[in-house]
């Protein structure tokens, strides 16, 4: 939308809430407002608000929610995410941006890579630093690049910065990178100091037992010392200084008909320097979970290594990692809600899938001891889209979840008719088997009312073979090109070199896609004349599924079945959150995507989409040079390099080109641009604008919070339980790169001397 401006509204220091909706709310902070419109570029927009709040753009994140949408945020981190914005608010007056500022780290004296915690504390002593380092000012707007040896001096009141080499004209507040510790009294972290006075002696009342608990955390904390309870009731705490010897003590007790707990004895003084405290007792995992979950919120990927140190530096305490990691699964629940009860909301989550998506299938099944088996999910908006716009071809994969209880998604997206990933249906199973995926395809099934035969592009095991010839009867199953790679060379580990190994990988995939008969052939004898054992491999595994040349069904072209990566990379960055949350956020991702590609094709002014209309340009030039022998009838003789029979009723070319791809070939172009017809008649109608946009027609609507009704006592009415499933988190990182034949055709090493494989010119035996 040409001309398009906003009024935004750019907040910053504020705290972001969840309200009882799962809406976020944004209270507090600064607020300014900037005019914009559809002519500025990020970096503009992002240097007007950076110089407005006085901050630097290099730890400023940009945010906003979408209209209707206040549940997920959406980053501004380009040109294109700028216009978009700008595009979705095109009928409001004034849209709000969010302003996030992250933390900067520097390198310490070991030169080890820094985290991202919030602050870096400097030791007593520092020792120098070699590596080149940058010094910030407080406002973060300039910076000095040092190169050579920085020497750190730090006392209670400055620090003393020696650097060779280098002259600093103008002087350089840098507290808030090295914040400045007392040499005597480094415990008094600032952040515990408000909590000095949370005890403060006999006759002070507490509302209950354990308000007092945590106040005595808090105090202990504060004054850096460590306990021990002597008694511990829900009437009467007795507590002591851990220190053998120390006289401090204290006890509260219940008033009696109240529940209030007052202090009866304290003896405030002692005689121990509080040297037991930095073992970390006094903090318990829920008390570092009430410290890390607003930070949490904000940075979901807060790491426990940050959390010790940013402990450490606020409240003087040191963790160990587990101490840590724990009080960080507890955040996640409080903030999440409990895996758990995830599962034994899915019931009432599939019923409110359905009531507020209406045509939507959202099922599950549970094992004979109620645990959670299988979850299907289809929305009305995806199922419309692709029986609507969409080819009919399905791409059939799965990726593990590396959640609490493990299990694995199992997906089946289609390509829209700019080639894009639209996903149609998917399951979250407890294992990948046979009878999940078979499961998986029924329920496909019964969400697809149409008649018109699918071709299936998967992995051939797993029991997808059969299970799709026995559900889809007129189907067509492409065995997924990638697969059948990993199998290969599985098949012929050992035997060849990795260069041979490559040349064979090149010729297989040459193969897969040729287009006729003779020219498969050809790269298949090319690969027998390096193995007979490879080429009799690639003829037992019947090509009739996965080459182009004999292959029945219409693929497109698309001969693996991983194009739905964006789809599983939704999913991957879900994992960790409760079933029901994983779930709903994958619904977040396919409405937001839904939403911006109807907005975008909006704008179009083309008969096919941009990446059809590119293809058919490249055509529409190859065909220049051809020679068009005409007929009377509907069968055209083409020559250039080689000569091709074309029926341009049958859309037939001895190329197959144009059967493959859906496009006129360029023989055929040539024959329409003879007769004087328009080509656009002989596209797919798959690609068209018109059919893009009925793809994404319809919207996926946000499901209400899942809030279990109460059941009254003599209610006859069963409730559905569904618990975990049995399955764990194994110990151990979980793997994050998922590999493929791509490993096996990287570049072989060469020598730069000889220019021979295998080698380099340090160990090459050519000098």
């Amino acid at each position: 939308m040409e001309g398009t401006k906003l009024i935004a509204i750019c907040q910053l220091g504020g705290e972001f809430g969840t309200d009882k909706d799962g809406s976020l709310s944004y209270r507090g902070g600064d607020a300014h407002a900037i005019d914009i419109d559809d002519q500025m570029t990020f970096n503009d927009f992002q240097t007007e608000v950076a110089e407005m709040f006085n901050c630097s753009i290099n730890v400023m994140s940009l945010k906003y929610f979408l209209p209707g949408n206040r549940k997920t945020l959406i980053t501004i981190s380009n040109d294109k995410d700028l216009k978009r914005m700008i595009k979705f608010h095109g009928d409001s007056v004034t849209t709000d941006i969010y302003v996030i500022m992250e933390d900067i780290m520097l390198p310490d004296a070991s030169n080890l890579p820094a985290s991202r915690s919030s602050r870096t504390t400097l030791s007593e002593a520092v020792p120098p630093v070699d590596a080149p380092l940058a010094i910030v000012d407080d406002s973060m707007q300039s910076a000095i690049q040092l190169a050579g040896p920085l020497d750190v001096v730090v006392d209670t009141n400055h620090v003393d910065i020696n650097i060779d080499d280098v002259q600093i004209d103008e002087p350089l507040d840098i507290s808030p990178i090295f914040p400045l510790v007392g040499s005597s009294d480094e415990g008094h972290a600032k952040g515990a100091q408000q909590w000095q006075n949370t005890i403060t002696g006999v006759g002070q009342r507490f509302s209950s037992v354990h308000e007092f608990r945590e106040s005595l955390r808090k105090y202990a904390i504060a004054h850096q010392f460590a306990f021990r309870y002597k008694k511990n009731d829900s009437h009467r705490v007795t507590v002591k200084c851990k220190a053998e010897g120390c006289p401090w003590r204290i006890h509260a007790s219940r008033l009696s008909t109240t529940q209030l707990i007052c202090i009866k004895k304290m003896n405030p003084a002692h005689t121990c320097e509080g040297s037991v405290l930095t073992t970390g007792h006094q903090a318990t995992r829920s008390w570092v979970a009430s410290i890390i979950k607003e930070k949490l919120k904000i940075f979901p990927n807060y790491k426990p290594k940050d959390i010790v140190n940013d402990i450490k530096q606020e409240y003087g305490i040191q963790l160990n990692y587990f101490q840590a990691w724990r009080g960080k699964e507890i955040a996640k629940e409080q903030l999440q809600g409990s895996y758990k009860e995830a599962y034994n909301q899915l019931p009432l989550f599939c019923e409110k899938i359905r009531e507020s998506n209406p045509g939507s299938h959202a099922t599950f099944t549970t094992k004979e001891d109620s645990s959670f088996q299988r979850l299907f999910v289809a929305f009305h908006a995806s199922l419309y889209g692709f029986l609507q716009g969409c080819r009919p071809l399905l791409f059939l994969d799965s990726v593990p979840l590396k959640s609490k209880y493990q299990g694995m998604l199992l997906a089946a997206t289609a390509a829209d008719g700019n080639d894009g990933v639209f996903p149609v249906a998917f399951a979250v199973v407890d294992a990948e088997s046979d009878d999940n995926w078979y499961w998986f395809l029924l329920q496909l099934r019964t969400a697809l009312s149409t008649s018109c035969p699918i071709t299936f592009v998967s992995d051939r095991q797993k029991g997808l073979k059969q299970s799709i010839a026995d559900i889809f009867k007129d189907a067509y199953h492409g065995y997924c090109l990638r697969y059948l790679t990993e199998q290969l060379i599985r098949d012929l580990k050992g035997q060849f070199s990795h260069e041979v190994k490559r040349l064979m990988v090149e010729d297989f995939y040459s193969a897969a896609y040729a287009p006729r008969p003779e020219i498969f052939q050809r790269c298949i004898e090319s690969i027998k004349s390096i193995s007979a054992d490879a080429y009799n491999w690639i003829i037992q595994n019947e090509p009739q599924n996965w080459a182009n040349a004999f292959f029945k069904g219409a693929r497109y072209n698309h001969l693996t079945s991983n194009f739905g990566e964006m789809f599983y990379s939704w999913a991957s960055e879900a994992h960790e959150l409760p079933i029901t949350q994983m779930v709903d956020a994958i619904r977040g991702k396919i409405m937001e995507l839904i939403y911006t590609q109807r907005a975008e094709s909006d704008l179009w002014m083309t008969r096919l989409t941009p990446s059809m209309e590119e293809k058919l340009e490249k055509e529409i030039l190859k065909s220049g040079s051809l020679q068009v022998l005409l007929s009377a009838g509907s069968t055209f003789e083409v020559r250039g390099e080689s000569v091709e029979i074309l029926d341009i009723d049958a859309w037939d070319c001895s190329c197959t080109g144009w059967q493959l791809t859906g496009l006129p070939c360029f023989h055929a172009i040539a024959v329409i641009s003879c007769i004087q017809r328009n080509t656009y008649e002989f596209c797919s109608r798959y690609f068209t604008i018109e059919s893009y946009r009925l793809t994404y027609s319809e919207s996926v609507h946000p499901i209400p919070n899942v809030d279990w009704p109460p059941v009254e006592k003599d209610s006859s009415q069963v409730t559905v339980t569904v618990s975990p499933p049995p399955t764990r988190r194994p110990p151990g990182r979980p793997t994050t790169k998922r590999t493929g034949p791509q490993d096996v055709v990287k570049r072989q090493l060469q020598c730069s001397r000889c220019k021979g494989l295998g080698h380099n010119k340090s160990t090459c035996k050519e000098c």
